[in-house]
Order: C-alpha cells, then structure tokens, then sequence
C-alpha cells in the first residue's frame, strides 16, 4: 500500500459517463480513493452504499470521495444507477488495474484492486493509507473520518 508522505501517482481515468478525470482534477481539496474489487458484488455493493450515505458530510469537511475498480464505464454507469450512488467511479479497466498497482491496492493472484482507501490532501501527497486485511472486509467510513481529522 502506498505508504504516507507519498507523492500520490497522477493518474486519468474514464468515469461512469466516459469523461476522463484526473488527479490534478482535486488540486486544493482533499481526495479519498476507495478501491474495490468489483461493480454488483455484494461486498462492493454494501460498501458503496455505505459510503453514499456519507457523502455530504465528506463534502462538508473539504473532501471529496472517489470509486475506482477495474469495471468498464459501462458497468459503473449500471452501478451507480443501480445503487443511485452519486460518487465518481473511476473505471481502472485498460491498461488493467494500472492505478490501483500505482497505489499498492492490486492483487495479482484475483487480477483485481484490494478494498483500500487513500486520502490525498490538497497539495497531492498521499496523507494516509488503509488496506483492508482481506476484500471481503469493508473500510469503515469511521476511518475516512478519522483520517481526516488527523
């Protein structure tokens, strides 16, 4: 896992509607990237849920929450529709998983992104980082508001 005090990788990706966005997209306001494996599985979906209730409280506190998995735009646009999830989902779908490699939240042996969190603040270095012990195991939104605070 990306280890704080990072320079936090550029990237761009395509979200739900094809739009490429970047990280120099959030300069000057907090990012938290929440990797995860896969669009419509249970776990996945209970954590994106999770993490939509949250939303405007996260707006509140300067920070901005992104999806990322290595789902086609396509998927995440039935996703989000699904789950009626507002959040950006950032589709790491070619070159695969490149992103979610940059930032130590890749498992090789599935050939998807760990359940991971990072929070990048608003200079673009990596402030905190959290890999969950294994993808079955939900990040709290309790952690992103604690890191946060820190």
């Amino acid at each position: 896992m990306i280890e704080p005090g990072s320079q936090a990788p550029a990237f761009t990706l395509p979200d739900q509607d094809a739009r490429d966005v970047s990280l120099g997209d959030f300069a000057g306001r907090k990012l938290v990237i929440a990797f995860y494996p896969l669009d419509f599985s249970p776990v996945c979906t209970d954590q994106l849920s999770l993490y939509q209730e949250v939303l405007a409280e996260l707006d509140q506190r300067g920070a901005t929450l992104v999806g990322v998995s290595v789902d086609s735009p396509y998927c995440h646009a039935a996703f989000r529709e699904r789950l009626n999830l507002t959040m950006p989902l950032l589709s790491d779908f070619h070159p695969k998983g490149a992103m979610s490699r940059a930032y130590g939240a890749w498992i090789e042996k599935v050939g998807h992104g760990n359940r991971s969190l990072v929070l990048v603040d608003e200079r673009g270095i990596v402030a905190w980082s959290h890999a969950s012990p294994t993808p079955l195991e939900i990040p709290g939104a309790n952690l992103i508001f604690d890191a946060l605070a820190a």
